[in-house]
Formats: C-alpha cells, structure tokens, sequence
C-alpha cells in the first residue's frame, strides 16, 4: 500500500504538472492572438488550482490509477472567445493546436532531463541521489508517457478534444457547419470509444515507438 501511495503521488503530480502546462498553452496562445479572457481568469499560469477539475482531474484518475480502468481525466477547459481573435481565420486551429504542442514540448523537455539523470547515475551519481534515484526514474518516465498520450488523445478530430477544433478551422464552411452538429455528441462517442480496442490501437504502436526512442537516445 505504501508503494502503491508513492507512485500514485507521482503520478497525480505529472498529471497535474501536465494539464496545467496543456491549459496554461491555450490561454497563452489566445492571450497572444488577442482574446484576453483567460488572462483576466488568471488562467495562463502553471498553478494547477486554477485548472483542476474535481472530476476530470482528481476523481476519474484516482479511479483509473487503483482500479486499471482506462485513464479519462481532463482539467478545466480554457475559455476562449473566438470573436477577439485577430486572426479570424486559423485563430481558433492556433489555440487549439497549442495544447498539444505544449505537451510535445514538454514530453522532449523530460527526456532531454531525464538523459541528464542517466548520464549522471553512469558517472557514479548515483550515491548522491541515494533513495530518490528510483523515484526520478519513475517520475521522468511517466511524465515522457502522458504527455506523448495527452498530445496524441487531443489531437484525435472528435469533440470536445483540441482535434476536432483543428479540423473545423481547416473545413470548408458548409462541411465546417455541418461537424459543428456533432459537437452534442462528441463527449458520449469519446467515452465509448476509451472503452474499445480502438484506443489500444491507436496508442500501442506511439508507446512503442517512444519506448523505441527512449532505448535509443538513453
């Protein structure tokens, strides 16, 4: 119980570091473009009490973590009002590809630390980290691991996921109009599709790529 109580404080930590730094990128992005309203929220900020969602961010992955079950959190959605955007055209693609970048950004930042921590346990530091070596290893690690899961999760076109904003933005009007529609429906699909092999399928073979990569470069 105390290992599980470790690594469950690890993991809640590079989930909420993570969903932060994913918000925080939109309301920057938006901030930047000329939508101030997340700014006046205090929301471009890496406080994760402003983004947590009881829910989505505690409730959901605590149940995922000690019971298996897949893993569906999410933090606050950033409020964004697409009509202060000055780019009227692809403002709308740009917050929402934020999100996901952030992560991609932050997922390489990790490992390039997590390649430091490596070279330094090689060259005998490895009696100077004592007891929080394993810790950092495991820390560095599932933070490589969620944030490649969380760019990949938000980029898949299915709303309410930053995907599906990219797609409308880059739509021709009509067909733009017509997946608005679907936006009712994108959370039930979304939840069914968590539950299906399809997910293992899309997520399996970029774990396995990473880990390729991590093999490689470590």
């Amino acid at each position: 119980m105390h290992q599980n109580l470790g690594e469950y404080g690890i993991f809640m930590l590079v989930l909420l570091l993570s969903l932060s730094w994913h918000e925080s990128a939109h309301a920057w992005m938006a901030d930047r473009l000329g939508d101030y309203t997340a700014r006046y929220m205090g929301r471009v900020s890496l406080n994760p009490l402003v983004h947590i969602d009881l829910i989505g961010t505690l409730l959901f992955p605590t149940i995922s973590f000690f019971t298996g079950a897949p893993l569906l959190g999410w933090a606050k959605p950033t409020p964004v009002n697409p009509l202060h955007l000055r780019d009227k055209r692809y403002g709308n693609l740009k917050v929402a590809a934020a999100g996901p970048l952030s992560n991609c950004l932050l997922g390489l930042i990790f490992i390039i630390l997590f390649k430091i921590v490596v070279l330094f346990v090689r060259g005998g530091g490895d009696a100077a980290l004592g007891r929080y070596a394993e810790p950092l290893f495991v820390f560095f690690q599932q933070a490589i691991f969620l944030n490649v899961a969380l760019a990949v999760f938000n980029l898949i076109p299915i709303p309410p996921l930053d995907g599906s904003h990219i797609l409308e933005a880059i739509l021709p009007y009509e067909a733009a109009q017509k997946f608005e529609g679907f936006q009712r429906w994108g959370s039930l699909l979304l939840i069914f599709l968590v539950f299906t092999p399809i997910f293992g399928m899309i997520f399996m073979p970029v774990f396995g790529l990473v880990r390729a990569f991590l093999q490689w470069f470590i």
